[in-house]
């Protein structure tokens, strides 16, 4: 079987058994596309669609977030993990703005010049939102390449320029074909080809899989150590951040303190917090969302 058969017989495959999810709608806009690959970015689909739709319905289209506050924008994110997407999605939606005339533009060039954009997201869009050929590489694409083509039980924790290009050598020439079986190659690995328990006899391209035929095992634990967070800054962040959420002003220092008994930690949580531009001093002994509020003087954080 040639390499644009594999494409063929997956892309057969998810237009069977794809999951119904609301950004693989008609009709979704590129802007709506993006936020959805922004959001999925180390967070659970079943997590994402309640928030992708609230963001949506509150900012249709990037000029809506980019008139509100990175605030607004922190506080809407709530609980998804990793809020600094959240600043960074409002900024993107300011330089489609203010580049774009509001568009989200269309050629890979200009998304990767969006800020937070990086090589899978420009890629995603480029593809799903308006159908062109580009390698879209995540985890679970370079896992199913890794099995399917070479052999290998693993793809590793890192895209490389190598995975871009065995990812293209799949795809069908035409455009509209090659953006689904993008999206293909990725709904096989999210559901069939998964790390740990592979559904090998449920796979489209089980016939033809070198690894499959190699008789390799899956590997028997994490490609990466689970990271832990009880009792890390990254925890104390969270607590301090939900505080500051769930606020409607400045938040007073002595609040604050109330989250963590270690004042070292909690310190430099708050510090990273501030460095990270998602937290400003509002005053001496308070602190607030980044642009909650008019422009102050930079505060001790110590005190």
């Amino acid at each position: 079987m040639t390499q644009p058969d594999f494409a063929t017989v997956v892309s057969r495959w998810f237009q069977q058994h794809a999951r119904d999810l609301p950004w693989r709608e008609p009709g979704v806009t590129p802007w709506a596309i993006l936020v959805s690959e922004v959001m999925l970015q180390q967070t659970p689909v079943v997590r994402v669609v309640p928030a992708w739709q609230a963001w949506l319905a509150r900012w249709p289209d990037p000029a809506a977030l980019a008139a509100d506050t990175p605030a607004e924008a922190i506080r809407m994110w709530g609980r998804l993990g990793y809020p600094r997407r959240a600043v960074r999605l409002r900024e993107c939606a300011v330089a489609i703005v203010d580049r774009h005339g509001g568009q989200v533009p269309d050629r890979l060039e200009h998304l990767l010049a969006l800020p937070g954009v990086g090589t899978y997201t420009a890629r995603a869009v480029a593809a799903f939102a308006y159908g062109q050929r580009h390698p879209v590489v995540d985890t679970n694409v370079r896992r199913v390449v890794c099995r399917a083509v070479a052999g290998e039980p693993d793809a590793g924790p890192v895209t490389r320029p190598a995975d871009l290009v065995a990812t293209e050598e799949l795809l069908p020439t035409e455009p509209a074909a090659a953006a689904l079986a993008s999206a293909a190659f990725m709904e096989l690995g999210a559901v069939i080809c998964t790390a740990r328990s592979p559904r090998c006899t449920a796979c489209p391209v089980e016939s033809i899989c070198a690894w499959r035929a190699s008789g390799q095992e899956a590997p028997a634990g994490p490609t990466r150590r689970p990271q832990r967070y009880a009792g890390t800054d990254r925890q104390v962040r969270g607590l301090l951040l939900g505080v500051l959420r769930d606020s409607t002003g400045p938040v007073p220092h002595q609040r604050l303190d109330q989250v963590w008994t270690d004042d070292v930690q909690r310190a430099r949580a708050l510090a990273g917090l501030v460095q990270d531009g998602l937290v400003e001093p509002a005053g001496a002994d308070s602190f607030r969302l980044v642009g909650d509020g008019p422009s102050l003087p930079t505060a001790d954080l110590t005190t």
